[in-house]
């Protein structure tokens, strides 16, 4: 069976590396400078076959890598094929969040110097055992791990993050239109519901929650905006959106998806007014921003109707479904694709020169979370727009 999921897992990554130049220039580009040369890089990152494709890029730079993925996401096929090619890798599809925070802790356990890090969890478990001097820095993914490092962790990590989800390209191309492509396609995809003149209620207006409202409305969809920034609000209403609270919306919204970053958004006062039938999805990195908990203690009872969607009773005859548990839901369901391989492509360029540049200049780079360095942006922009045949 290993042996058939590892050429399960070969045949898809051969397509996704097919798909994706500017890493293909870059893993040319490393074999030959080998700049992460004796260099352990502890990975959390959703393990699915674009990733497997960094993982290449980084391994041919020299790195030895050590890796696990992030709850639910796993793809066991993918795991499979990184451990045929020699790769150290923890995790399976069906791993509980017990026994995700054990692969967090092998990989920590492992002692690597350099972290490629999603939702800060590798950063956080360093610092709690105290073990900061064994690394010399790493990158974090996403808007949840950069708010935990700004806020949760401020001031405790004495070493360079570089956070990828701080770059306008990432801002742009990977989470304004490839989460906005792929929320609304893994929502078409779970549920088989159709956009078109439902009502939607997108919690967040950062790049991701414009996205998503953005390509809802695209495809005929009825949509207001949860926001509380006031510019970010105000950005909303002039796109044309309707602005109001959660609880403003509960008896409105028909789909509600949460994009913050922040938990607690869909919360115990919001189940009391939900409407009948209402769909709960989240597309942020944790499973904390629909309040699931309090949600079951208030349901009279539950059931799962299909992979990925469950149906949740609610006193007074109401119900509502609740799409992956609450987690991510692009990575959810049969078959998920999560973002587009040309977003990717670009957001695991802008890992992979971040991780070259504090393997071999980690004296230029401050200590804690920092921007993408300019330099690196507009390198990786200079080379987007030659792959999209754009010229300036």
């Amino acid at each position: 069976m290993s042996n058939e999921l590892a050429s399960r897992g070969a045949a898809r990554v051969e397509w996704i590396r097919s798909r994706m130049p500017l890493l293909a220039a870059t893993r040319d580009e490393f074999f030959r400078s080998r700049p992460l040369a004796g260099r352990r890089v502890g990975m959390s990152l959703h393990l699915e076959p674009k990733t497997a494709v960094l993982l290449e890029t980084l391994a041919a730079g020299g790195a030895e890598i050590v890796a696990t993925g992030n709850h639910g996401s796993t793809q066991d096929d993918i795991v499979a094929f990184l451990r045929d090619g020699g790769m150290t890798v923890f995790g399976a599809r069906d791993d509980d969040w017990d026994q995700h925070h054990v692969n967090v802790q092998s990989v920590i356990d492992a002692r690597p110097d350099i972290l490629l890090d999603n939702g800060a969890d590798l950063v956080a478990g360093i610092v709690d055992q105290g073990l900061e001097g064994t690394v010399i820095g790493g990158t974090e993914e996403t808007t949840s791990g950069g708010f935990r490092l700004r806020d949760e962790l401020a001031g405790r990590v004495p070493f360079p993050v570089i956070v990828i989800n701080d770059s306008p390209l990432k801002a742009i191309g990977e989470n304004r239109h490839a989460v906005g492509q792929s929320v609304v396609e893994s929502f078409m995809r779970i549920t088989n519901l159709m956009v078109p003149g439902r009502r939607f209620v997108v919690a967040g207006y950062g790049w991701c929650g414009r996205g998503v409202a953005q390509y809802l409305r695209a495809l005929g969809g009825k949509v207001a905006v949860v926001e509380i920034d006031e510019i970010k609000a105000f950005e909303a209403a002039m796109d044309g959106f309707r602005v109001g609270t959660v609880l403003d919306l509960a008896e409105w919204g028909e789909v509600f998806i949460t994009a913050t970053g922040h938990p607690g958004i869909l919360t115990a006062p919001f189940f009391e007014r939900v409407a009948d039938g209402a769909v709960l999805a989240n597309c942020g990195h944790f499973p904390w921003e629909i309040d699931v908990e309090a949600l079951r203690e208030v349901s009279t009872g539950a059931t799962v109707l299909d992979d990925a969607i469950e149906r949740l009773e609610l006193p007074g005859g109401r119900h509502v479904v609740l799409i992956a548990d609450g987690r991510m839901m692009n990575l959810a369901g049969r078959e998920p694709k999560g973002n587009s391989l040309e977003s990717m492509d670009l957001g695991f360029l802008l890992q992979s020169l971040s991780l070259e540049r504090i393997a071999t200049a980690t004296a230029t780079l401050t200590p804690g979370a920092q921007p993408v360095p300019d330099d690196i942006n507009r390198t990786i922009a200079r080379r987007m727009l030659a792959a999209m045949g754009a010229h300036i």
